[in-house]
């Protein structure tokens, strides 16, 4: 259910051209640039000379960056690349108190994750994200977004060693989820993504989504537009639950698999607005603006324009930069072009033209 369908017009430009406005906005993470990298690596070397405030210049330096990046292509919405951020779950538990760290476990293949432990009580300390966000505000000509790793994701994603059941920890942490979003709403933030993709492993527990959600927006203002991105994953096996979640944009990877999921969200009628991914985040190869037409036209089969979002399938972080900022600036030239066939009245809207029978009979 949305939370305020009007909500996303505070996004759109004074200068934006068309009648229509389809928000264009980026899933969170980014490349990072090779020197920030050699930087992050540098500042733990024995014999260095380099330290944790010349650390802070350059994750400030590149997440200056990679904002102006962003707006240069034309985004709507930016952000800063999370180029602060090495791991989604391990940045928070860092913030944390009750997360120790006793280090990394092989997750995949070769691959490992320094996978975290609660053990004692989740507590909020000090604002995880404020001064993130108040420094990418200060520096952007565009409204910024702010991804946050959600309590289902973190309790999931983590050993828990002090709590009954992973609902109860994910509930608690939803109550500090709840803390920040409020410090970073009383500092001016107006769109928050909450990330699980915990939950596309784990379907069953969308109950516990869904109420650790209602925690989240509690006193949350409905002018704050909140998103809910779920990477990858059967969504049928969370459709049409969603549809309770208290959030007013549902961001979803469909352009990997060719939008074979796509009719999922067609029966019933899909309540929130749909945020789709449509150029893929795995794939370097860079889209067509023709090929992004395409698919912007395949979300259409499911929400007005009024209710699309166009952003990537996912965080962009493990492509080449280059191919990143070539997707984001196709992606935003193809919504452009959308929106003026729209005004002209040549794009079909099957989500109005056709919609489904529940809602046709609702409307009589």
């Amino acid at each position: 259910m949305s939370r305020n369908a009007d909500n996303r017009a505070q996004f759109r430009p004074d200068d934006h051209d068309s009648n229509h406005f389809l928000l264009t906005t980026v899933v969170g993470s980014y490349p990072k640039p090779k020197w920030l990298n050699r930087a992050n690596d540098l500042v733990d070397e024995d014999k260095s000379t380099f330290d944790p405030d010349n650390l802070t210049e350059a994750h400030d330096d590149a997440a200056r960056l990679i904002t102006k990046e962003h707006e240069h292509t034309g985004l709507d919405t930016v952000v800063d690349g999370e180029m602060r951020r090495e791991e989604m779950v391990e940045y928070f538990a860092h913030r944390v108190p009750g997360y120790e760290f006793n280090g990394p476990v092989k997750v995949w293949g070769h691959n490992y994750f320094n996978k975290p432990s609660v053990t004692s009580e989740v507590e909020y300390d000090e604002p995880w994200l404020v001064d993130e966000f108040n420094f990418t505000t200060d520096i952007a000509n565009r409204p910024v977004k702010v991804p946050i790793t959600g309590p289902y994701t973190l309790a999931r994603w983590s050993f828990n060693e002090a709590y009954d059941t992973e609902e109860d920890l994910a509930y608690d942490l939803a109550e500090l989820v709840n803390e920040e979003v409020s410090r970073l709403v009383d500092a001016g933030a107006r769109y928050i993504q909450i990330d699980e993709p915990a939950l596309a492993t784990t379907p069953g527990d969308y109950a516990i989504v869904g109420e650790s959600l209602e925690r989240i927006v509690d006193d949350i203002s409905t002018d704050v537009r909140i998103g809910l991105h779920v990477c990858y994953g059967d969504y049928s096996r969370i459709y049409p639950e969603i549809n309770e979640f208290p959030i007013d944009e549902f961001d979803v990877e469909l352009c990997n698999d060719g939008y074979e999921q796509i009719e999922v969200f067609t029966e019933p009628a899909f309540e929130p607005d749909l945020a789709l991914g449509v150029v893929d985040a795995h794939d370097a190869t860079v889209e067509t603006v023709t090929e992004i037409k395409q698919n912007i036209k395949r979300g259409l089969e499911v929400v007005p324009p009024e209710r699309l979002t166009i952003s990537p399938d996912c965080g962009l972080k493990l492509l080449p930069r280059e191919m990143a900022r070539e997707k984001m600036a196709n992606m935003v030239q193809a919504t452009r072009e959308i929106e003026a066939e729209l005004d002209a009245g040549d794009v079909a809207i099957p989500a109005v033209e056709n919609p489904p029978i529940a809602s046709q009979a609702d409307s009589t």
